[in-house]
């Protein structure tokens, strides 16, 4: 088999469940020559690129708290801001730009002053990542080379056709809200995370189309915050990956 591309889409919480994916790709030996993410899909796919296995990024994640990353801005753009993220990126993989990992990496995200995409394959992999998963409204924009970056799910949520621009002939994804159920919000931060979630939905289905397999574990169970799911949802990633990689291994 060619080296694939594996494509980690967006999703809070829920991003848990591309650990489990990426063990069951590790158990099959598919051959993964290029991988690429937004939002929480961006931190794990810089994890990996960087040489972390799965059974290690499964650590980190279960010991992530969500909220833990974000500290309180007075910034007129966010109620939050997500330093803490990047700090957490350096501690874990250094000082580093994208183009120094073991496997090309593609991170995406938002121009909130244009509404372009903007397509990290060089520099700052922290300050990426941070950009990557920057939801809009509820985190600080992040300044980067003189724009203001937001969450990539705003323009490219599952990114397949990023990575297909950087060679990858054979694209699977990952799509964490093709099952999801919203559920009545407890607070702002859900009131947030439900409307921006729901309201790129719809764009995402058009953007598996060009995958070669997408991977959709059900994630109905469980919503996008509550960080005391993580373990039982990177089962739920390991079960979708493993039966559809066989399936499409043949």
């Amino acid at each position: 088999m060619k080296e694939c591309g594996l494509a980690l889409g967006g999703g809070a919480v829920l991003g848990a469940a591309h650990v489990g994916v990426l063990q069951a790709v590790e158990e099959i030996g598919v051959p993964v020559g290029f991988i690429s993410g937004t939002s929480i899909g961006a931190f794990i796919a810089a994890l990996y690129a960087f040489g972390k296995k799965a059974a290690e990024i499964g650590d980190i994640v279960i010991a992530l708290d969500w909220l833990d990353v974000s500290g309180i801005s007075l910034s007129q753009y966010g109620l939050l801001s997500n330093r803490k993220f990047g700090k957490i990126v350096i501690d874990l993989l250094g000082r580093k730009n994208i183009e120094d990992a073991a496997l090309p990496l593609v991170i995406v995200s938002t121009d909130i002053s244009t509404g372009c995409k903007v397509v990290f394959t060089r520099g700052d992999v922290a300050s990426a990542v941070m950009a990557s998963s920057c939801i809009p409204g509820l985190f600080r924009p992040v300044q980067y080379e003189e724009k203001l970056l937001v969450d990539g799910v705003l323009v490219e949520n599952v990114p397949v056709a990023s990575l297909r621009a950087i060679g990858a002939e054979k694209v699977i994804c990952v799509d964490l809200l093709g099952k999801h159920l919203y559920r009545e919000p407890q607070h702002i931060v859900g009131v947030l995370l439900n409307a921006f979630y729901s309201a790129i939905a719809s764009a995402t289905s058009v953007q598996l189309d060009s995958a070669d397999l997408c991977i959709t574990p059900d994630l109905s169970g469980f919503n996008l915050i509550d960080t005391s799911q993580i373990e039982d949802i990177i089962p739920q990633g390991y079960d979708a990956a493993i039966s559809s990689l066989r399936a499409w291994k043949g």
